[in-house]
Protein backbone atom coordinates (compact mmCIF):
# COMPACT_ATOMS: atom_id res chain seq x y z
CA UNK A 1 0.00 0.00 0.00
CA UNK A 2 1.53 3.55 -1.04
CA UNK A 3 1.61 6.49 2.10
CA UNK A 4 1.46 9.41 1.09
CA UNK A 5 1.83 12.25 3.12
CA UNK A 6 0.83 15.90 3.41
CA UNK A 7 2.83 18.64 5.32
CA UNK A 8 0.55 21.61 5.74
CA UNK A 9 -2.46 19.59 4.88
CA UNK A 10 -4.43 22.66 6.58
CA UNK A 11 -3.75 24.36 2.86
CA UNK A 12 -7.74 23.77 2.06
CA UNK A 13 -8.27 23.92 -1.36
CA UNK A 14 -5.40 22.68 -2.82
CA UNK A 15 -5.16 19.08 -0.32
CA UNK A 16 -9.08 18.56 -1.63
CA UNK A 17 -7.98 18.73 -4.85
CA UNK A 18 -5.13 16.52 -5.02
CA UNK A 19 -6.52 13.92 -3.04
CA UNK A 20 -9.98 14.00 -5.45
CA UNK A 21 -7.21 13.54 -8.22
CA UNK A 22 -5.29 10.98 -7.26
CA UNK A 23 -7.59 8.62 -6.04
CA UNK A 24 -8.85 8.33 -9.51
CA UNK A 25 -5.66 6.30 -10.76
CA UNK A 26 -6.26 2.65 -9.88
CA UNK A 27 -2.47 2.43 -8.54
CA UNK A 28 -3.29 5.17 -6.08
CA UNK A 29 -6.85 4.37 -4.57
CA UNK A 30 -5.91 2.28 -2.14
CA UNK A 31 -3.45 4.66 -0.79
CA UNK A 32 -3.03 5.76 2.47
CA UNK A 33 -3.54 9.36 2.72
CA UNK A 34 -1.58 10.22 6.34
CA UNK A 35 -2.65 14.12 6.14
CA UNK A 36 -0.01 16.40 8.84
CA UNK A 37 -0.73 20.16 10.02
CA UNK A 38 0.28 22.13 12.76
CA UNK A 39 -3.04 24.06 13.16
CA UNK A 40 -5.46 21.83 15.20
CA UNK A 41 -8.65 23.26 13.21
CA UNK A 42 -7.71 23.35 9.77
CA UNK A 43 -6.22 19.44 9.92
CA UNK A 44 -9.53 18.42 11.47
CA UNK A 45 -11.45 20.37 8.31
CA UNK A 46 -8.71 18.31 5.92
CA UNK A 47 -9.32 15.39 7.79
CA UNK A 48 -13.02 15.24 7.59
CA UNK A 49 -13.09 16.94 3.90
CA UNK A 50 -10.32 13.89 2.60
CA UNK A 51 -12.94 11.53 4.09
CA UNK A 52 -15.86 12.74 2.84
CA UNK A 53 -13.94 12.61 -0.66
CA UNK A 54 -12.95 8.86 0.09
CA UNK A 55 -16.57 8.13 1.10
CA UNK A 56 -17.89 9.33 -1.78
CA UNK A 57 -15.76 7.86 -4.33
CA UNK A 58 -16.19 4.42 -2.39
CA UNK A 59 -12.63 4.45 -2.38
CA UNK A 60 -10.42 1.89 -0.45
CA UNK A 61 -8.23 4.73 0.71
CA UNK A 62 -7.06 4.82 4.50
CA UNK A 63 -6.91 8.46 5.81
CA UNK A 64 -5.50 9.54 8.72
CA UNK A 65 -4.34 12.73 10.36
CA UNK A 66 -1.47 13.65 13.22
CA UNK A 67 0.51 16.80 14.27
CA UNK A 68 3.45 14.85 14.76
CA UNK A 69 5.38 14.91 12.00
CA UNK A 70 7.64 12.40 12.36
CA UNK A 71 4.79 10.20 12.71
CA UNK A 72 3.43 11.43 9.10
CA UNK A 73 6.66 10.50 7.25
CA UNK A 74 7.36 7.47 8.98
CA UNK A 75 7.52 4.98 5.55
CA UNK A 76 6.03 7.53 3.39
CA UNK A 77 6.68 6.49 -0.20
CA UNK A 78 5.67 10.25 -1.07
CA UNK A 79 5.86 13.53 0.98
CA UNK A 80 3.92 16.79 -0.52
CA UNK A 81 4.39 19.87 0.83
CA UNK A 82 2.59 23.25 1.17
CA UNK A 83 3.25 25.27 4.36
CA UNK A 84 3.46 29.02 5.12
CA UNK A 85 6.52 29.45 7.88
CA UNK A 86 5.61 32.22 10.21
CA UNK A 87 1.88 33.02 9.08
CA UNK A 88 0.27 36.48 7.78
CA UNK A 89 1.21 38.04 11.41
CA UNK A 90 4.93 38.47 10.03
CA UNK A 91 4.65 37.90 6.42
CA UNK A 92 2.52 41.15 6.24
CA UNK A 93 5.76 43.33 6.92
CA UNK A 94 7.55 41.91 3.74
CA UNK A 95 4.93 43.72 2.13
CA UNK A 96 4.31 46.94 4.47
CA UNK A 97 7.86 47.69 5.25
CA UNK A 98 9.56 48.02 2.02
CA UNK A 99 5.97 50.05 0.50
CA UNK A 100 7.27 52.60 3.60
CA UNK A 101 10.79 52.92 1.41
CA UNK A 102 8.91 52.94 -1.97
CA UNK A 103 8.89 49.46 -2.99
CA UNK A 104 5.56 48.71 -3.83
CA UNK A 105 4.62 45.36 -4.31
CA UNK A 106 1.54 43.02 -5.27
CA UNK A 107 2.50 39.35 -4.47
CA UNK A 108 5.85 38.81 -2.30
CA UNK A 109 5.85 35.39 -1.72
CA UNK A 110 8.59 34.68 -4.33
CA UNK A 111 11.20 37.73 -5.45
CA UNK A 112 11.79 41.35 -4.76
CA UNK A 113 11.93 42.34 -1.04
CA UNK A 114 9.20 39.74 0.44
CA UNK A 115 10.29 37.07 -1.37
CA UNK A 116 13.76 37.18 -0.07
CA UNK A 117 12.29 37.22 3.92
CA UNK A 118 9.91 34.69 3.38
CA UNK A 119 12.88 32.79 2.09
CA UNK A 120 14.64 33.08 5.25
CA UNK A 121 11.68 32.16 7.34
CA UNK A 122 10.74 29.25 5.29
CA UNK A 123 14.31 27.80 4.68
CA UNK A 124 15.23 27.00 7.73
CA UNK A 125 12.03 24.73 8.94
CA UNK A 126 12.06 23.46 5.45
CA UNK A 127 15.53 21.86 6.26
CA UNK A 128 13.99 20.50 9.47
CA UNK A 129 11.38 18.86 6.88
CA UNK A 130 13.32 17.39 4.55
CA UNK A 131 16.00 16.05 6.80
CA UNK A 132 12.93 14.39 9.03
CA UNK A 133 12.22 12.80 5.42
CA UNK A 134 15.81 11.50 4.76
CA UNK A 135 15.61 9.87 8.16
CA UNK A 136 12.16 8.74 8.46
CA UNK A 137 10.64 8.16 5.12
CA UNK A 138 11.63 5.26 2.41
CA UNK A 139 14.92 5.54 0.80
CA UNK A 140 13.35 6.09 -2.58
CA UNK A 141 10.88 8.71 -1.13
CA UNK A 142 9.71 11.17 -3.93
CA UNK A 143 8.97 14.48 -2.45
CA UNK A 144 6.91 17.26 -3.78
CA UNK A 145 6.95 20.76 -2.81
CA UNK A 146 4.41 23.66 -3.38
CA UNK A 147 5.62 25.97 -1.41
CA UNK A 148 6.90 29.29 -1.58
CA UNK A 149 9.39 31.06 -2.54
CA UNK A 150 9.59 27.96 -4.79
CA UNK A 151 12.99 28.35 -6.64
CA UNK A 152 14.71 29.47 -3.24
CA UNK A 153 13.47 26.31 -1.34
CA UNK A 154 13.88 23.71 -3.45
CA UNK A 155 17.78 24.84 -3.99
CA UNK A 156 18.52 25.13 -0.53
CA UNK A 157 17.09 21.19 -0.04
CA UNK A 158 18.50 19.71 -2.84
CA UNK A 159 21.85 21.54 -1.86
CA UNK A 160 21.92 20.08 1.60
CA UNK A 161 19.84 16.66 1.30
CA UNK A 162 19.67 14.00 -1.46
CA UNK A 163 16.29 13.54 -1.99
CA UNK A 164 14.16 13.45 -4.99
CA UNK A 165 12.35 16.28 -5.32
CA UNK A 166 11.30 18.95 -7.74
CA UNK A 167 8.97 21.67 -7.12
CA UNK A 168 5.53 21.93 -8.72
CA UNK A 169 3.83 25.19 -9.93
CA UNK A 170 0.51 26.02 -11.92
CA UNK A 171 1.76 28.53 -14.06
CA UNK A 172 3.72 26.98 -16.81
CA UNK A 173 0.58 24.52 -17.94
CA UNK A 174 -2.09 27.53 -16.68
CA UNK A 175 -0.21 30.35 -19.32
CA UNK A 176 -0.03 27.75 -22.06
CA UNK A 177 -4.13 27.01 -21.41
CA UNK A 178 -4.32 31.24 -21.36
CA UNK A 179 -2.40 31.50 -24.84
CA UNK A 180 -3.89 28.87 -26.42
CA UNK A 181 -7.46 30.58 -25.98
CA UNK A 182 -6.24 33.68 -27.57
CA UNK A 183 -5.64 32.14 -30.78
CA UNK A 184 -9.16 29.96 -30.98
CA UNK A 185 -7.21 27.02 -29.81
CA UNK A 186 -7.48 24.51 -26.85
CA UNK A 187 -4.78 23.32 -24.87
CA UNK A 188 -4.92 19.77 -26.39
CA UNK A 189 -4.52 21.57 -29.53
CA UNK A 190 -0.46 23.00 -28.92
CA UNK A 191 2.77 22.06 -27.70
CA UNK A 192 5.48 24.14 -26.33
CA UNK A 193 9.13 23.75 -24.79
CA UNK A 194 9.48 26.01 -21.92
CA UNK A 195 12.04 26.89 -19.70
CA UNK A 196 13.86 29.10 -17.54
CA UNK A 197 13.06 29.62 -13.56
CA UNK A 198 10.14 29.38 -11.82
CA UNK A 199 7.38 32.13 -12.25
CA UNK A 200 9.75 33.45 -15.05
CA UNK A 201 10.61 30.33 -17.50
CA UNK A 202 9.97 31.42 -21.65
CA UNK A 203 7.80 29.91 -23.89
CA UNK A 204 10.87 28.89 -26.26
CA UNK A 205 8.55 27.19 -29.06
CA UNK A 206 4.58 27.21 -28.75
CA UNK A 207 3.00 25.51 -31.65
CA UNK A 208 -0.32 24.73 -33.26
CA UNK A 209 -1.04 21.01 -34.58
CA UNK A 210 3.13 21.44 -34.83
CA UNK A 211 3.09 24.82 -36.83
CA UNK A 212 4.61 27.63 -35.33
CA UNK A 213 2.33 29.66 -33.02
CA UNK A 214 3.97 32.41 -32.27
CA UNK A 215 3.01 34.69 -35.06
CA UNK A 216 -1.06 34.34 -34.46
CA UNK A 217 0.32 34.80 -30.64
CA UNK A 218 1.64 38.19 -32.03
CA UNK A 219 -1.35 39.23 -34.01
CA UNK A 220 -3.92 38.65 -30.92
CA UNK A 221 -1.59 41.04 -28.34
CA UNK A 222 -0.56 43.50 -30.84
CA UNK A 223 -4.72 44.01 -33.05
CA UNK A 224 -6.94 42.95 -30.00
CA UNK A 225 -7.76 45.10 -27.17
CA UNK A 226 -9.16 43.08 -25.00
CA UNK A 227 -6.01 40.34 -25.20
CA UNK A 228 -3.54 43.33 -24.79
CA UNK A 229 -5.38 44.37 -22.18
CA UNK A 230 -5.26 41.03 -20.26
CA UNK A 231 -1.76 40.98 -19.57
CA UNK A 232 -0.43 44.58 -19.31
CA UNK A 233 2.74 43.79 -17.88
CA UNK A 234 3.36 40.20 -19.48
CA UNK A 235 2.83 41.70 -23.23
CA UNK A 236 4.60 44.16 -23.47
CA UNK A 237 7.42 42.03 -21.74
CA UNK A 238 6.86 40.06 -24.81
CA UNK A 239 6.40 42.91 -27.52
CA UNK A 240 10.13 43.99 -25.91
CA UNK A 241 11.52 40.41 -25.28
CA UNK A 242 10.03 38.24 -28.30
CA UNK A 243 9.29 35.40 -26.31
CA UNK A 244 6.17 35.03 -23.55
CA UNK A 245 6.74 34.65 -19.64
CA UNK A 246 5.10 32.22 -17.52
CA UNK A 247 3.10 34.06 -14.70
CA UNK A 248 0.91 36.59 -13.93
CA UNK A 249 1.47 40.49 -14.72
CA UNK A 250 1.08 41.06 -10.81
CA UNK A 251 3.91 38.92 -10.20
CA UNK A 252 5.94 39.77 -13.11
CA UNK A 253 6.19 43.31 -12.20
CA UNK A 254 7.60 42.72 -9.08
CA UNK A 255 10.50 40.70 -10.76
CA UNK A 256 11.84 43.58 -13.46
CA UNK A 257 13.16 47.33 -12.95
CA UNK A 258 10.09 48.34 -15.88
CA UNK A 259 6.69 48.81 -14.57
CA UNK A 260 6.74 48.76 -10.62
CA UNK A 261 9.71 51.74 -10.06
CA UNK A 262 7.36 55.06 -10.44
CA UNK A 263 3.33 55.77 -9.55
CA UNK A 264 2.44 56.64 -13.13
CA UNK A 265 3.52 53.49 -14.21
CA UNK A 266 2.25 51.50 -11.25
CA UNK A 267 -1.53 53.38 -12.38
CA UNK A 268 -0.56 52.54 -16.14
CA UNK A 269 0.41 49.39 -16.26
CA UNK A 270 -0.33 47.39 -12.63
CA UNK A 271 -3.81 48.47 -12.04
CA UNK A 272 -6.26 48.30 -15.10
CA UNK A 273 -5.53 44.39 -16.30
CA UNK A 274 -8.03 42.57 -16.69
CA UNK A 275 -6.41 39.44 -15.94
CA UNK A 276 -6.89 37.53 -12.38
CA UNK A 277 -4.09 39.65 -10.58
CA UNK A 278 -3.39 42.86 -12.71
CA UNK A 279 -0.76 44.05 -10.06
CA UNK A 280 -2.31 46.14 -7.35
CA UNK A 281 -0.59 46.93 -4.16
CA UNK A 282 -0.74 44.18 -1.72
CA UNK A 283 -3.26 42.07 -3.67
CA UNK A 284 -2.44 38.46 -1.89
CA UNK A 285 -1.90 39.93 1.57
CA UNK A 286 -5.41 41.35 1.13
CA UNK A 287 -6.96 37.91 0.19
CA UNK A 288 -5.14 36.15 2.90
CA UNK A 289 -6.71 38.57 5.25
CA UNK A 290 -10.22 37.94 3.57
CA UNK A 291 -9.91 33.63 3.84
CA UNK A 292 -8.49 34.16 7.51
CA UNK A 293 -12.08 35.62 8.46
CA UNK A 294 -14.42 33.63 5.79
CA UNK A 295 -12.62 29.82 5.44
CA UNK A 296 -14.59 28.69 8.36
CA UNK A 297 -17.99 29.73 6.50
CA UNK A 298 -16.76 28.50 3.44
CA UNK A 299 -15.80 24.92 5.16
CA UNK A 300 -19.34 24.50 6.75
CA UNK A 301 -20.96 25.35 3.17
CA UNK A 302 -18.82 22.64 1.73
CA UNK A 303 -19.79 19.91 3.95
CA UNK A 304 -23.84 20.92 3.76
CA UNK A 305 -23.49 20.42 -0.06
CA UNK A 306 -24.84 17.05 -0.93
CA UNK A 307 -21.90 17.22 -3.76
CA UNK A 308 -19.59 19.26 -2.37
CA UNK A 309 -16.53 18.46 -4.91
CA UNK A 310 -16.10 16.65 -8.61
CA UNK A 311 -14.79 13.38 -8.70
CA UNK A 312 -13.86 13.99 -11.94
CA UNK A 313 -10.22 14.17 -12.44
CA UNK A 314 -8.23 17.63 -12.71
CA UNK A 315 -5.00 18.59 -13.42
CA UNK A 316 -2.79 18.67 -10.46
CA UNK A 317 0.57 17.44 -11.46
CA UNK A 318 1.49 15.66 -8.75
CA UNK A 319 -0.69 12.98 -9.21
CA UNK A 320 0.09 12.32 -12.73
CA UNK A 321 3.58 11.91 -11.05
CA UNK A 322 3.04 9.55 -8.40
CA UNK A 323 0.75 7.11 -11.14
CA UNK A 324 3.92 7.77 -13.01
CA UNK A 325 6.33 6.52 -10.33
CA UNK A 326 4.17 3.57 -9.53
CA UNK A 327 4.21 2.13 -12.79
CA UNK A 328 1.48 3.78 -14.66
CA UNK A 329 1.51 6.06 -17.57
CA UNK A 330 4.71 8.38 -18.23
CA UNK A 331 3.83 12.02 -17.63
CA UNK A 332 5.66 15.23 -18.97
CA UNK A 333 5.61 18.24 -17.06
CA UNK A 334 7.49 21.54 -15.87
CA UNK A 335 9.18 20.95 -12.85
CA UNK A 336 12.12 22.72 -10.51
CA UNK A 337 15.12 20.97 -10.25
CA UNK A 338 18.67 21.54 -10.30
CA UNK A 339 20.60 22.73 -12.91
CA UNK A 340 22.89 19.82 -14.09
CA UNK A 341 23.71 21.52 -17.15
CA UNK A 342 19.89 21.33 -18.97
CA UNK A 343 20.12 25.45 -19.09
CA UNK A 344 23.74 25.84 -20.80
CA UNK A 345 23.94 29.20 -19.93
CA UNK A 346 22.54 30.10 -16.36
CA UNK A 347 24.97 28.70 -13.61
CA UNK A 348 25.34 25.13 -12.42
CA UNK A 349 22.97 24.01 -9.89
CA UNK A 350 21.09 26.62 -9.62
CA UNK A 351 17.15 26.14 -9.51
CA UNK A 352 15.61 26.08 -12.76
CA UNK A 353 12.20 25.24 -14.36
CA UNK A 354 12.53 22.98 -17.41
CA UNK A 355 10.48 19.75 -18.95
CA UNK A 356 10.96 16.95 -16.61
CA UNK A 357 9.62 13.48 -17.67
CA UNK A 358 8.85 10.72 -15.30
CA UNK A 359 8.30 7.20 -14.63
CA UNK A 360 8.55 4.10 -12.57
CA UNK A 361 12.47 5.10 -12.51
CA UNK A 362 11.72 8.73 -11.43
CA UNK A 363 12.21 12.20 -12.63
CA UNK A 364 13.90 12.43 -15.80
CA UNK A 365 14.56 16.95 -16.36
CA UNK A 366 15.39 17.47 -20.22
CA UNK A 367 18.24 19.36 -21.40
CA UNK A 368 17.15 22.68 -23.20
CA UNK A 369 20.30 24.64 -24.56
CA UNK A 370 21.14 28.04 -24.25
CA UNK A 371 18.19 30.65 -23.35
CA UNK A 372 17.85 33.39 -25.64
CA UNK A 373 20.21 36.64 -24.53
CA UNK A 374 17.70 38.63 -23.51
CA UNK A 375 15.84 36.14 -21.59
CA UNK A 376 18.66 34.84 -19.56
CA UNK A 377 19.86 37.88 -18.46
CA UNK A 378 16.74 38.84 -16.50
CA UNK A 379 17.06 35.19 -15.24
CA UNK A 380 20.36 35.44 -14.46
CA UNK A 381 19.88 38.34 -12.27
CA UNK A 382 17.17 36.48 -10.39
CA UNK A 383 19.04 33.44 -9.97
CA UNK A 384 22.00 35.53 -8.37
CA UNK A 385 19.25 37.10 -6.18
CA UNK A 386 18.35 33.50 -5.15
CA UNK A 387 21.44 32.16 -4.43
CA UNK A 388 22.80 34.80 -2.05
CA UNK A 389 19.77 34.67 -0.71
CA UNK A 390 20.41 30.93 0.06
CA UNK A 391 23.79 31.75 0.85
CA UNK A 392 22.95 34.05 3.68
CA UNK A 393 20.62 31.43 5.36
CA UNK A 394 23.10 28.79 5.56
CA UNK A 395 25.88 30.59 6.50
CA UNK A 396 23.94 32.82 8.77
CA UNK A 397 25.60 35.80 7.11
CA UNK A 398 22.84 39.22 7.17
CA UNK A 399 25.25 41.24 4.89
CA UNK A 400 24.76 38.83 2.07
CA UNK A 401 20.83 39.38 2.29
CA UNK A 402 21.11 43.33 2.02
CA UNK A 403 23.58 42.51 -0.90
CA UNK A 404 21.09 39.81 -2.30
CA UNK A 405 18.34 43.21 -2.23
CA UNK A 406 20.60 45.57 -3.85
CA UNK A 407 20.71 43.29 -7.09
CA UNK A 408 17.08 42.97 -6.92
CA UNK A 409 15.51 44.44 -9.95
CA UNK A 410 12.74 46.33 -8.40
CA UNK A 411 14.40 47.63 -4.97
CA UNK A 412 17.71 48.73 -7.04
CA UNK A 413 14.98 50.84 -9.53
CA UNK A 414 13.76 53.09 -6.40
CA UNK A 415 16.36 52.69 -4.20
CA UNK A 416 19.97 53.66 -2.72
CA UNK A 417 22.47 51.17 -1.51
CA UNK A 418 21.98 53.34 1.63
CA UNK A 419 18.09 53.22 1.70
CA UNK A 420 18.18 49.14 0.90
CA UNK A 421 20.81 48.93 3.91
CA UNK A 422 18.03 51.13 6.22
CA UNK A 423 15.01 48.81 5.06
CA UNK A 424 17.25 45.62 5.23
CA UNK A 425 18.16 45.72 8.95
CA UNK A 426 14.66 47.04 9.74
CA UNK A 427 13.18 44.03 8.36
CA UNK A 428 15.76 41.46 9.83
CA UNK A 429 14.92 43.21 12.96
CA UNK A 430 11.43 42.51 12.34
CA UNK A 431 11.31 39.20 11.76
CA UNK A 432 14.76 38.11 14.26
CA UNK A 433 12.48 35.68 15.85
CA UNK A 434 12.14 32.80 12.70
CA UNK A 435 15.51 33.39 11.82
CA UNK A 436 17.54 30.76 13.88
CA UNK A 437 20.41 30.64 11.53
CA UNK A 438 21.59 34.30 12.39
CA UNK A 439 23.53 34.80 15.29
CA UNK A 440 23.37 38.98 14.40
CA UNK A 441 21.31 41.39 12.25
CA UNK A 442 23.16 44.25 11.26
CA UNK A 443 23.55 44.30 7.43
Amino acid sequence: MTKITFIGAGSLGFTRGLVRDLLTFPLLRDATLCLMDIDPERLDFAYRAVSRIVEMGNYPAKVVATANRQEALQDADFVLITILAGGVGVWRYDIEIPKEYGVDMNVGDTRSVAGVFRALRTIPVMLDIARDIERYAKPDVTVLNYTNPMAMLCRAMTRETDLRLTGLCHSVQGTAGMLAGWIGASYDDVTYTCAGINHQAWYLDFKLHGKDAYPLIHKAISETPEIYNQELVRNEMYLALGYYVTESSGHNSEYNAWFRKRPDLIEKYCTHSTGWNPGVYAYILHEYERAANTWRDEAKKWFASETPISLERGHEYAAYIMNAIKGGEVFWFNGNVPNTKLITNLPDNVCVEVPVFVDKAGLHPVHVGDLPMQCVALNHTSVMVEEMTVEAVLTGNPTLVYQALCYDPLTSAVLSLAEIKQMTNQMLEKNKDYLPTFKHFAA
